[in-house]
């Protein structure tokens, strides 16, 4: 799944450093067991990028599987700020069927 920095109504989502703070607080969530300093890193399962120039956030479904709640809490960030969410696999401009 990726979470584009894109409203519904087209606009950029702010503040600019939303990814990177989703991504922070979601660090904690990862595969095995939680290592000393691991808190430094993004979770593989929720990584921050830009995709044609546009914040994004890229969700594994891996995490569903492991912290549901965690995977709800992403999800429902995503729909409460009205945020596009893209089905792994599609390209941005191409909707959801």
């Amino acid at each position: 799944m990726c979470i584009r920095g894109i409203t519904h109504e087209g606009k950029s989502f702010r503040p600019s450093d939303w990814a990177e703070r989703l991504a922070g607080v979601m660090s904690r969530f990862r595969p095995g067991e939680v290592r000393l300093g691991s808190h430094l890193s993004y979770s593989p399962w929720c990584v921050p990028t830009t995709i044609d120039g546009v914040k994004c956030v890229l969700v594994h479904s891996d995490l569903r599987a492991h912290e549901p709640m965690a995977w709800d809490f992403v999800i429902h960030f995503a729909r409460d700020n009205e945020l596009q969410l893209i089905p792994a696999g599609l390209p941005p401009d191409e909707p959801a069927a």
